[in-house]
């Protein structure tokens, strides 16, 4: 996918579910739509490797679900629109089980979605159409046109990154923060 000409200046911080410690030194942002294959081939093979240094309070995941206008990708907009963003824990397993289980709702019709998601996971509809409104427009400003998008400062990638890549970039900005860093000794 091609990943030139985002303004990785306009990608922020702030909005989507926030995984893990807000005040670990590494924020990986990660823009991604429910529905799209590639972004659950990322979710699973690159969102263990994240996880681990979530547990580990390095990495803060920032995960941006980004509503596109695409036909192909408009029923994992409606899955976006039935996570509860107070209830991140509840968001996580929810993602979890909707990445799983996408080849059993990815071929539904658009409007049998929403009562898919209420059959298994008792989700209702939530207010976020504002939150999904701010990625959107924050996508745009940066020039995001693919998911998935995954930005760590300035590195920017897709699912095709390696689990040795994304290691070493985590490895170097932790690095980086630690020679910062004053010695207190």
């Amino acid at each position: 996918m091609n990943m030139t000409g985002i303004n990785t200046d306009a990608i922020t911080t702030e909005g989507g579910l926030h995984l893990g410690n807000k005040d670990a030194p590494v924020k990986v942002v990660e823009f991604l739509n429910l529905r799209c294959p590639f972004s659950r081939e990322w979710w699973e093979n690159g969102g263990p490797v994240l996880d681990k240094y979530v547990e580990d309070n390095k990495v803060e995941r920032i995960i941006k679900l980004y509503d596109k206008e695409k036909t192909g990708l408009s029923k994992g907009n409606v899955l976006h629109a039935h996570l509860n963003y107070d209830n991140v824990d509840q968001a996580r397993r929810d993602m979890d089980y909707y990445t799983a289980h996408l080849d059993d709702w990815g071929d539904l019709p658009e409007e049998e979605v929403a009562a898919y998601a209420k059959e298994k996971r008792g989700a209702e509809r939530q207010e976020n159409s504002r939150e999904a409104e701010a990625i959107v427009a924050e996508a745009k400003e940066a020039n995001v046109a693919t998911v998935p998008t995954v930005v760590i400062e300035d590195y920017i990638f897709d699912q095709h990154i390696t689990e040795e890549e994304l290691k070493s970039i985590i490895e170097t900005k932790l690095n980086r923060d630690e020679e910062r860093e004053p010695n207190t000794f």
